[in-house]
């Protein structure tokens, strides 16, 4: 430790202070503290009541990616047993509570927090384009929710796999960027893996699985889209910002939709509620939820690179396949677990394949 100085005795070691001794304040002392240590002045160590620990980078980022991989997967479970075995069977206006909370959560997050600066819509064109990314992101929400009702997680999470392929296709489509042939041949397997998987799964529901690729679609969709429209550095916003503004413009979308084809959710959902307050804490903590996958996806971004966010991406698909088949008991073949390693691999492959082009490009 350093030992803490006072004023009085470091005066001396400034010639001005010499004559300080005649001032009225001659027989004051302030304290000057102790320098702090280096970890305490890098951020990675945290003083206690009872003494202090040290918090490396390291460890710090590995609970960020292990937050991460429990939300990503909570939130999956908890869709699949709220929609599934619980029997409520409402995807959209569940969908609609995720909005509002990622609204909510996100304001606290930006507002009072300040995790990242706040940003603000600077044109109606740019407010525009921000609808038109929500009107897609629910889109792709509401059918990769309604899935988890037909479709076991294990092959939910294979078919979200193949997302690499669809972006692959809305990019040569949208914006005719052509992809090397190394980089197309990487996506065979990719495909290969789910019709392999799909003609071998056992709980193989025809709709479930349409609505799943059209969510699968639609992730791959809103990210080329995105990076089409948002491309001007006066329009171009954080995730947590773009979150923000996308979340209530999601929940206003899905509001007529819900009210349509569900009917009064909410009246229901409190009448429910009377009778099983169990109801209330399910769908606040699978909201609460929902919004940490938004929030450790940014901090797992900003703490690795986007390499090892790929990588860690694969085995998360691979590792809520597992964890949904010990929890649920659903059945799965040789071939199924075959078809998705396969598609695994593809998208490994694929991944090898973007980062070789683009070392050749420049």
């Amino acid at each position: 430790m350093v030992e803490a100085q006072t004023w009085t005795t470091r005066r001396m070691s400034n010639p001005r202070l010499l004559d300080a001794s005649s001032s009225p304040a001659a027989g004051l002392s302030v304290d000057i503290p102790a320098t702090p240590p280096g970890d305490v002045r890098s951020g990675t160590s945290y003083s206690t009541y009872g003494g202090s620990f040290l918090l490396t980078p390291t460890l710090s980022t590995a609970a960020i990616i292990a937050s991460w991989y429990l939300s990503n997967i909570g939130v999956l479970l908890l869709n699949k047993y709220l929609l599934s075995y619980y029997g409520y069977r409402y995807p959209i206006f569940l969908t609609m509570l995720h909005m509002l909370s990622c609204a909510a959560y996100s304001y606290v997050a930006i507002h009072f927090l300040e995790l990242v600066p706040r940003q603000h819509i600077v044109s109606p064109r740019q407010f525009l384009k921000i609808f038109a990314l929500s009107a897609i992101f629910c889109f792709s929400v509401v059918c990769g929710n309604t899935s988890l009702r037909y479709l076991p997680v294990s092959f939910n999470q294979a078919i979200g796999a193949t997302t690499p392929f669809f972006t692959a296709i809305f990019a040569c489509i949208i914006t005719c960027k052509k992809e090397s042939a190394e980089v197309y041949g990487a996506l065979l397997p990719v495909v290969f893996g789910i019709v392999l998987a799909s003609n071998s799964e056992p709980l193989f529901h025809l709709f479930g699985f349409l609505v799943c690729v059209g969510s699968t679609a639609g992730r791959a969709l809103k990210s080329v889209v995105q990076g089409i429209l948002l491309t001007n550095d006066s329009e171009k916003l954080h995730s947590m910002n773009l979150l923000l503004y996308m979340a209530p413009m999601a929940a206003c979308i899905l509001l007529p939709f819900t009210l349509y084809i569900e009917g009064n959710v909410a009246a229901m959902t409190i009448e429910k509620a009377k009778g099983d307050p169990y109801i209330v804490f399910l769908l606040l903590g699978n909201a609460t939820v929902a919004y940490l996958v938004n929030l450790t996806n940014f901090l797992v971004t900003k703490h690795t690179s986007a390499l090892t966010l790929q990588v860690l991406g694969n085995a998360k698909a691979a590792m809520a396949a597992v964890v949904s088949v010990l929890i649920f008991r659903n059945p799965v073949t040789v071939m199924g677990m075959t078809g998705f390693a396969v598609t695994i691999m593809g998208v490994v492959l694929y991944s090898e394949a973007k980062k070789r082009s683009k070392v050749t490009t420049h």
